[in-house]
């Protein structure tokens, strides 16, 4: 996994899903003011469900503080729009099924389900600057309180 205080390699481009629309942007384009990218593994499924209702809840609180929000899934932005509606999530979503961002991060892990081994990144979050300088990360997110971590990571930033 990257480290703080790193530069990641931000020239990738990414499907968001922002205000409704339906995009594709360069990953730089993300980064006009400081943004928290919260990577988690599905829609519709119960700890992401807590880890992005965590956020929206308090999305107006990271906008106030400066700060972009970005959750990223291999999710297709088609499966995003109606996730947006049904959690009321007002941030962007981004869909990365070919794991730029994790690459980008060197996020990528072994993980295991069931018996069956495969790679997949880690469930996780980054304060990244404009510049692409990771600022603070958070390796295991708490699905229930993400949030609140966060903006104790901030804080204290």
């Amino acid at each position: 996994m990257i480290e703080e205080g790193s530069k990641i390699n931000t020239d990738f481009t990414l499907d968001i899903l922002q205000d409704g629309e339906e995009k594709t942007v360069p990953f730089s384009d993300l980064l006009d003011r400081p943004t928290i990218v919260s990577v988690y593994m599905r829609n519709n499924t119960s700890g992401c469900d807590k880890q992005n209702k965590s956020l929206a809840d308090e999305s107006d609180w990271f906008d106030q503080k400066g700060y972009n929000l970005v959750a990223i899934s291999k999710d297709s932005c088609g499966s995003h729009k109606n996730y947006a509606e049904k959690l009321d999530i007002n941030y962007i979503l981004a869909s990365d099924p070919d794991y730029k961002f994790a690459e980008a991060t060197d996020s990528i892990v072994e993980k295991n389900m069931f018996g069956n081994k495969y790679e997949a990144p880690t469930r996780s979050a980054y304060v990244i600057d404009t510049d692409g300088t990771v600022q603070a990360i958070i390796e295991k997110v708490n699905t229930k309180d993400h949030a609140s971590e966060l903006k104790e990571l901030i804080s204290n930033l």
